[in-house]
């Protein structure tokens, strides 16, 4: 208890001089061009350095039914050539200008970066607009980076119980939504990908109207304007971009329960997913009470899983709960409980369902709530601090349709939230009849 105590006065130290030395909201100018691209400038002159990010509003989720995988493959391909670079060119050129580049896929986005230094960022623009619009693939090259792909599933899901279990668990969770099909893809899908389905995403979809442009680090709004303007400004916008529709989930009314077996399990756990709400433009304040009861009931040693399940009554080595509101459509509340030796599932789990029921009928811990309040307090200050954060902050918010004014907002939205609000949120999100639940086991443990 002492050193919990000293931890929160150290705690409370730090944020009272992070909070002493913070000037606000980040500085932070937003345009369009006039081919509709939204450009994001972030500025923090601390160091000569700068992150370009360019975001499209497409991910996994928008993928055409059959061709699960594409948006993430065509990520790929965007590494190989166009009309005036050759594959590999474009890293190798970053590279050799000191910088380092990347590219990730979501179920709502795709975003490419670079970091470099802050007098590169023409150079990062012009080659970043040139894959805009000017990608030139061939048969061949599609077949040798589908090879790559399918390689990348064997080693990220197919050799990882973990991660086969993961999309057990989300296919069951979602019924109508493609969120329910991995970001990377179903194999048997990914195989058949082709030319045409990669050029035809590329066409839909890869356009400066459908992009984000966000530019962080040493730079000035004018000088970026002008920058983006000769460059991405000059490409024509796509008239005929379809609009984001996506299947929405019908009413969950019985619980749902699957197990997964595999000879290559460590260590069998309890998983338990529910529908939630995500981040939603000028109303954000039912992420936000997930937020904190996230924190709440699995956000460490201190957190109310870890005190009952862990310390109090020791049937679980590990307790962890997870929300994450940044989705366009509706996300997932989870948690997640390893049993301890001679535990057996089913008592875990009858366990974690006693905890979630006293838990809501007594309420939230007000020091608790208030020390949590304060580390994420500090975190989202010091976060300031990376001009790789800033970027992903703003642009994978605003990919999914919030405002900067959300994103400004959010810490202080998270702050107004009480120990009832979190309850309620408990009440609405966390029903039986709503949950999925899964086992992943041992294979000889299957029959038990």
């Amino acid at each position: 208890m002492l050193r919990v105590f000293v931890s929160f006065v150290a705690l409370l130290t730090l944020t009272q001089i992070a909070l002493a030395a913070d000037a606000g909201s980040e500085a932070v100018t937003s345009f369009e061009l006039d081919n509709g691209m939204q450009v994001v400038v972030i500025e923090d002159h601390r160091a000569p350095v700068v992150q370009q990010m360019v975001w499209y509003r497409a991910g996994s989720a928008d993928e055409p039914p059959g061709s699960s995988g594409v948006a993430h493959f065509l990520e790929h391909l965007l590494f190989k050539a166009t009309d005036t670079m050759a594959a590999g060119e474009f890293s190798a050129t970053v590279a050799a200008n000191g910088g380092q580049d990347n590219a990730f896929t979501s179920y709502d986005y795709t975003a490419y970066f670079q970091r470099v230094a802050a007098d590169r960022l023409e150079l990062m623009m012009q080659m970043e607009a040139d894959r805009m619009v000017n990608l030139r693939l061939t048969k061949d090259v599609v077949a040798t980076e589908r090879d790559v792909i399918l390689e990348e599933r064997n080693q990220r899901v197919e050799n990882n119980p973990r991660a086969l279990f993961g999309e057990q668990m989300n296919a069951v969770q979602y019924y109508n939504s493609r969120y329910g099909s991995p970001v990377i893809g179903w194999r048997h899908e990914m195989e058949a990908l082709d030319l045409d389905d990669a050029l035809g995403f590329y066409r839909s979809f890869y356009a400066p109207n459908n992009a984000i442009l966000v530019v962080a680090g040493d730079v000035y709004p004018d000088a970026v304007r002008e920058m983006a303007q000769k460059t991405y400004g000059v490409i024509a916008a796509n008239l005929d971009l379809p609009p984001r529709v996506r299947a929405q989930e019908p009413p969950q009314r019985a619980a749902r329960r699957l197990k997964f077996s595999d000879a290559r399990v460590a260590q069998p756990y309890v998983s338990r997913s529910y529908l939630a709400p995500a981040r939603k433009r000028g109303a954000q304040e039912k992420a936000a009470a997930l937020t904190l009861l996230a924190e709440v009931l699995g956000g460490g040693t201190t957190s109310v899983l870890a005190e009952k399940l862990q310390f109090d009554e020791p049937v679980a080595i590990y307790t962890g709960a997870f929300y994450s509101g940044t989705r366009l459509d509706q996300t997932t509340f989870d948690l997640a409980v390893i049993p301890a030796e001679g535990i057996s599932l089913e008592q875990v789990e009858t366990a974690l369902d006693t905890v979630l029921a006293d838990f809501i009928e007594t309420g939230v811990d007000p020091e608790q709530l208030d020390r949590i309040k304060l580390q994420l307090r500090a975190a989202q200050i010091y976060a300031r601090d990376n001009v790789n954060g800033l970027a992903n902050r703003y642009g994978s918010a605003l990919a999914i349709g919030l405002t900067i004014d959300d994103i400004q907002g959010w810490p202080d939205v998270i702050q107004s939230i009480t120990g009832e609000d979190i309850i309620a949120a408990a009440r609405a999100v966390l029903r039986p009849e709503a949950s999925v639940t899964g086992w992943l086991v041992r294979e000889q443990e299957v029959s038990q």
